[in-house]
């Protein structure tokens, strides 16, 4: 009766009548207060959905309100901490770590598993994870930017048969796949591999896959031949993926147990290949923030701050570079930056240690700048910075 004003809402609540019993019936509590805070939400849902995306399916409606209902009572019921479900960002990854723990008999997500199983059994959907409907239930906020961005994915991968093959290997049991399927499916992924369609993590994914099924003997290629496909790759792959800084939760999405001697090959390849990504990520972060020396100041300060205080970025700037930059700068703002780096070495030893090679440079630089010459203000700031400079490599001296 709450919902009569909006007929379109009552009418689908009426239809789904059921599964509204049976999702409840599956939480194990008797809460009706948290069914009702969960209805409400859904109307928020239904109506915002209903709104900017008015031909949304109706099976992922029924999905969507399954899902309100569920993490309502995961949640407030107390069955589980908010945080179970924030690692998680979209349907692609929920489906990754169901099809690693029912394929691959991954039970380190064991609780993502038993989630589905139980609110999901006998009901087929292909999309069964809303990040902005987890999102609102656990904080209250309606995020819009999450709620396009899912949509927009809902869009696209409802109908599996429009995914690209490696994507259905990711996100769906190869026993989904129909025999017809499987063996153009297997030649489409080994050709997006092959050219560098997919990511480098990607790659890591397929080819755990790949190993499992050559040896259940369904993929009918030698190992050699696929893995030296993979490798070439992902070396295409690398000319433009970015550097991934989460790899222990992307491949938690996927159980490797222990790894066969291929995989570990691989492995290393992707992390050998990571490894150059980040260093051209924090060459060309580098190249953008010390930029703004002399004439940005404001921009240095700020994306310094924000960017570099845990992060060893004098590693992977010219230190000949850096100090023409710095005494271009004015005498406040040589000592100001002086300070931060001080600070920056308190705070963070460990993690700038990395840079010390080029800290030690840098002051022998402006040592080899200063000596010999008259003192001005300018030179005796500069000789100040050498001097806290020393200080700062004096905490790693062994």
């Amino acid at each position: 009766m709450r919902y009569e004003s909006n007929q379109d809402l009552i009418r689908f609540l009426r239809e789904s009548t059921g599964l509204i019993i049976t999702t409840f019936n599956k939480s194990g509590t008797r809460n009706l207060r948290i069914l009702k805070h969960a209805l409400n939400d859904f109307k928020k849902i239904f109506e915002m959905v209903s709104k900017n995306y008015p031909n949304t399916n109706h099976r992922v409606l029924q999905t969507m309100l399954i899902f309100t209902i569920a993490v309502s009572f995961e949640i407030k019921a107390g069955k589980i901490t908010k945080d179970k479900f924030i690692n998680i960002s979209n349907n692609e990854e929920y489906k990754s770590i169901l099809v690693s723990s029912r394929v691959l008999m991954d039970n380190r997500q064991f609780y993502i598993k038993e989630f589905d199983n139980t609110y999901y059994y006998n009901f087929k959907s292909e999309y069964r994870f809303f990040k902005f409907i987890e999102i609102y239930v656990r904080t209250r906020i309606f995020d819009m930017k999450t709620f396009k961005k899912d949509m927009e994915m809902i869009i696209n991968t409802v109908d599996t048969s429009n995914l690209p093959g490696y994507k259905r290997l990711l996100t769906e049991e190869y026993w989904k796949i129909s025999d017809e399927e499987f063996d153009p499916i297997v030649e489409d992924i080994l050709n997006d591999v092959r050219t560098g369609k997919t990511s480098l993590i990607e790659n890591v994914k397929l080819f755990i896959y790949f190993d499992y099924l050559i040896n259940k003997g369904l993929i009918k290629h030698d190992m050699r031949s696929v893995k030296n496909i993979f490798i070439n790759g992902m070396n295409i792959s690398s000319l433009v993926s970015s550097y991934c800084d989460n790899v222990e939760d992307e491949l938690d999405t996927i159980g490797i147990g222990e790894p066969s001697v291929d995989v570990e090959d691989i492995l290393k390849h992707f992390y050998n290949l990571n490894s150059k990504l980040k260093d051209r990520m924090y060459i060309e972060m580098a190249d953008s923030i010390f930029k703004c020396i002399p004439m940005k100041m404001e921009v240095f300060y700020e994306r310094f701050d924000k960017e570099c205080m845990n992060i060893p970025i004098f590693k992977y700037y010219d230190v000949y570079q850096t100090f023409q930059r710095l005494s271009c700068a004015s005498n406040e703002d040589i000592v100001t930056i002086k300070e931060k780096l001080v600070n920056r070495a308190d705070l963070f030893t460990k993690e700038i240690e990395p840079e010390m090679k080029n800290i030690k440079q840098l002051k022998q630089v402006i040592d080899d700048y200063t000596k010999d010459k008259d003192n001005s203000i300018k030179l005796v700031m500069l000789k100040d910075f050498s001097n806290d400079l020393g200080k700062i490599l004096e905490k790693y001296e062994h």
